[in-house]
C-alpha cells in the first residue's frame, strides 16, 4: 500500500450555526464585520496555507465565509453538526473528505470563528513555534488573571477557600497558570489523526498578552471584546 504523502498546510475554521448563548454568534456584525470574517482574515494574510476552509452545516454561514474568500467545498455532516460533536471529529472529518479527494496535509491549523484579536503574525508565530520544537501541537496561552490557587466558592452565602494551603499564599509565589486562549490550535495532521488528540504531552504553547484574548459566552463577553477591539485599533480610525 502506498504511504500518503503530505505538504502544506491547510486552515480550517470550525463554525457551527447553532449557537444557544448568542444567536448566530459566528457571523453576527463585530466592529463593522461578521465575526467569522477575523478569522478567514488572519489565516489568508498568514500566507501559510493552501487551502483556507470553513466547516459549517449552516449554508447562510458557508455563503458569507466564501463572500471573505474561504472555501466550503463541503457542508458538515449532520452526525458532527450538533453540539455534541467534539472539535476532534469535525478536524477528523474534513482531513478524511480532503484525503478522499487526494489532498493530504503534513500541518493544519484549527481556527475558531469567534477570534477577531487574531492575526496573520500570531499565526506565523505559532507555525515556527511548532516547526523548531517538534512539537505535535502549538496553542495559545494567557496567564490567569487571578492565581485560580486562591479561588474561592460560595456555600450556603458563605465565601470558602478552594484550597486553604493557600489562604495566604502570595501571589508571586504561586506556581504561573495558564488557559486555553479559545483561537486556534496549530498541529501536525499525521500525529493528530493517529491519537485522536490536539493536546496531548507534546503540545507547545504560544502565550499571548491578555488585551489580545477575549472569551465571548455571552453579551457582556461580546461588549468588552469589542471595547477592546475598538481600543487596539484606535490608531486606523485617524
Amino acid at each position: 500500500m502506498t504511504k500518503t504523502t503530505r505538504q502544506g498546510s491547510i486552515a480550517i475554521i470550525t463554525a457551527r450555526g447553532g449557537s444557544k448563548r448568542i444567536p448566530h454568534k459566528n457571523i453576527r456584525p463585530f466592529c463593522g464585520e461578521p465575526m467569522i470574517a477575523y478569522s478567514i482574515r488572519a489565516a489568508k494574510e498568514s500566507g501559510l496555507f493552501e487551502e483556507v476552509m470553513v466547516s459549517t452545516e449552516d449554508e447562510t454561514i458557508a455563503a458569507i465565509a466564501r463572500e471573505y474568500g474561504a472555501n466550503v467545498p463541503f457542508l458538515r455532516s449532520e452526525k458532527n453538526a450538533d453540539d455534541t460533536a467534539t472539535t476532534a471529529e469535525v478536524l477528523t472529518e474534513v482531513l478524511s473528505r480532503y484525503e478522499a479527494d487526494g489532498f493530504a496535509f503534513d500541518s493544519a491549523c484549527c481556527l475558531y470563528p469567534t477570534a477577531p484579536f487574531l492575526t496573520g503574525e500570531i499565526l506565523k508565530e505559532a507555525k515556527t513555534k511548532l516547526d523548531e520544537s517538534g512539537a505535535d501541537t502549538c496553542m495559545p496561552l494567557v496567564v490567569f488573571s487571578f492565581p485560580p490557587q486562591r479561588g474561592m466558592t460560595m456555600e450556603n452565602d458563605r465565601v470558602r477557600f478552594v484550597d486553604e494551603a493557600h489562604r495566604n499564599t502570595r501571589s508571586q509565589d504561586l506556581t504561573t497558570i495558564y488557559h486555553d486562549c479559545g483561537q486556534f490550535y496549530f498541529f501536525r495532521v499525521e500525529p493528530f489523526l493517529q491519537s485522536g488528540i490536539l493536546i496531548g504531552d507534546n503540545t507547545a504553547g504560544l502565550v499571548l498578552p491578555e488585551l489580545l484574548v477575549q472569551d465571548i459566552d455571552n453579551e457582556e463577553d461580546f461588549q468588552i471584546a469589542e471595547f477592546k477591539y475598538k481600543y487596539l485599533h484606535r490608531d486606523d480610525e485617524n
